[in-house]
């Protein structure tokens, strides 16, 4: 489903290049849930933001679902990351003078889905993340875990078929933080795959495996105690 090859992307100012990602090879397949470890500034999110078409990079190959998105334009990128592509964001962000309900929509009505397809994949969304009672509660009358379940579910109701969550716990106490990981488990148990970066060991090793990432590089494949599809890493020397 993913392949990167050869990867590199730097950071420019007028005095200093930052060298983010070195050759950066990696291969993620469907139904995977991958967890990504490794020291502040490693890699890990610039990693995710050109896996999740938010960024580009200087050279290398990307393929995602059979298609070379490595020279896509800026549209085309916007148009696989909005049809095949969810976000969660350590801080949610939510929308703070929209309901539940309308902060799940408000993707939904920028593809152009009419009122009754968004209206069924709210309903669904927010029912697989156990809020559908909350629909015209607006964030600030909500906990953290319950914004991350409303940020998951904007997420679930675009049908992703890859979800990248970027420290999606990392503003939650130690019970939230269990409770959304077993809800993001349950929905990688129904055929999404999950690349989660993560700081917490403890969460990582819920996934099928723990890439570790260091200075722009993946310098580990942490296989754990889960099971699921095998993460395979990628040789610079690939074709």
């Amino acid at each position: 489903m993913l392949v990167m090859q050869n990867i590199n992307k730097i950071y420019r100012t007028e005095l200093v290049q930052t060298h983010a990602l070195r050759d950066f090879g990696l291969e993620v397949q469907d139904g995977e849930f991958v967890a990504v470890t490794g020291p502040s500034g490693s890699g890990k999110t610039t990693f995710l933001n050109i896996a999740g078409l938010l960024e580009s990079f200087e050279s290398g190959r990307y393929m995602l679902d059979g298609e070379d998105v490595s020279t896509l334009n800026d549209t085309r990128r916007s148009k696989i990351r909005n049809a095949k592509i969810g976000f969660i964001f350590q801080g949610f962000n939510l929308i703070p003078d929209l309901n539940v309900w309308d902060n799940v929509d408000v993707p939904l009505r920028y593809r152009g889905f009419k009122a009754d397809e968004r209206t069924r994949r709210i309903r669904k969304a927010l029912e697989m993340v156990g809020l559908g009672s909350r629909i015209k509660h607006v964030p600030s009358q909500l906990s953290g875990g319950q914004q991350q379940r409303v940020a998951i579910a904007r997420a679930l109701a675009g049908q992703p078929r890859l979800i990248m969550a970027d420290e999606p716990t990392g503003n939650l106490d130690s019970l939230m933080a269990r409770q959304v990981m077993e809800l993001l488990e349950d929905i990688n148990e129904q055929g999404t795959t999950i690349i989660m970066v993560t700081h917490d060991p403890d969460l990582a090793r819920r996934a099928h495996r723990n890439i570790h990432v260091m200075d722009g590089q993946v310098t580990d494949f942490d296989e754990f105690a889960s099971t699921g599809p095998a993460v395979q890493p990628v040789s610079s020397t690939s074709p």
